[in-house]
């Protein structure tokens, strides 16, 4: 009886912890971030690690307190309660403590605000989202034929003629018909408005949460370390239909996105289409070639 609780206290242990391994979209039981796929991501983790170590002690502290104030002062240990409405002491540490606390947590707070708002290098593509009563529209600002289609979220019966039977990859309301894509280390600008009513563009694994505002232009911008399928949704309730406006962006090589962005000028969904079968053949590939070996 006791190994099988201690087994059943390990096994939540290890899923409540377990954040390294989580994939690029959410997951049953997850209590951390996403793991981060560009530099600001990178450091947003790594602030909300650093704030912790103000958060408990502080929490810890405001518990003792209580439990002090509870026991040492209730009635029946103190009959005749204090009159006391000063002290010097107190009052200064109680306002001098904040402060202290307060810059140590601004300073790099406004660090990670000022990379997050304002790039210090020259952005290599920009794409432009709006935000639709329930979807995302996509616009390439390439060339004289700027790419632009419409990513809505994949029904059911839709997934086997766009390839995208495989739900851990492709996970029920977070699959999009026609992901944006976007190349690997490169600087990307991403313009971002609304068309009817306030959105939010966000993605996780990016550290990007933006409003998408009926007739004003929002910027952001971001540059994805590795390749892979993120997925995100809007942030800001738009509607009925606001739990089922996912957004879904693959980061693949430079050389799998000219292709794509060639193909996509004539036939977005055959564009699309060819991309998913590429990838999750190579995938395939190299499973096969792992199996192999061992």
């Amino acid at each position: 009886m006791i190994k099988k609780a201690f087994a059943a206290l390990t096994a939540i242990g290890c899923s409540l912890f377990a954040s390294s391994a989580l994939a690029d979209q959410p997951v049953d039981w997850q209590r951390g971030l996403q793991p981060a796929a560009t530099s600001i991501m990178e450091e947003i983790r790594w602030f909300e690690q650093y704030t912790l170590w103000f958060i408990v002690p502080i929490t810890i502290l405001v518990l003792v307190l209580l439990a002090v104030v509870i026991v040492r002062f209730r009635e029946g240990a103190n009959p005749v309660p204090s009159r006391t409405s000063h002290n010097t002491m107190i009052e200064v540490i109680w306002t001098i403590g904040p402060v202290i606390i307060l810059l140590f947590l601004a300073v790099p707070s406004f660090q990670l605000l000022t990379k997050q708002l304002a790039p210090t290098e020259e952005p290599e593509l920009t794409v432009k989202a709006t935000g639709y009563q329930w979807y995302w529209g996509y616009e390439y600002q390439v060339g004289d034929n700027p790419v632009s289609f419409d990513s809505l979220l994949l029904q059911d019966k839709d997934r086997a003629a766009a390839g995208k039977e495989d739900r851990a990859v492709y996970p029920r309301l977070l699959t999009v018909d026609n992901e944006a894509v976007v190349p690997v280390g490169k600087h990307v600008r991403l313009l971002v408005t609304g068309a009817d009513v306030i959105h939010a563009f966000a993605m996780p694994s990016f550290g990007i949460k933006i409003d998408a505002v009926p007739g004003r232009m929002n910027e952001t911008w971001f540059k994805a370390d590795r390749e892979g399928l993120f997925y995100g949704q809007c942030s800001e309730l738009c509607g009925k239909d606001h739990a089922y406006m996912p957004i879904a962006i693959r980061v693949v090589s430079q050389e799998k996105f000219d292709t794509w962005l060639a193909a996509a000028a004539t036939n977005i969904g055959e564009a699309n289409k060819a991309l998913t079968a590429s990838i999750d053949g190579e995938k395939k590939t190299v499973d096969v070639a792992q199996n192999a070996a061992q």
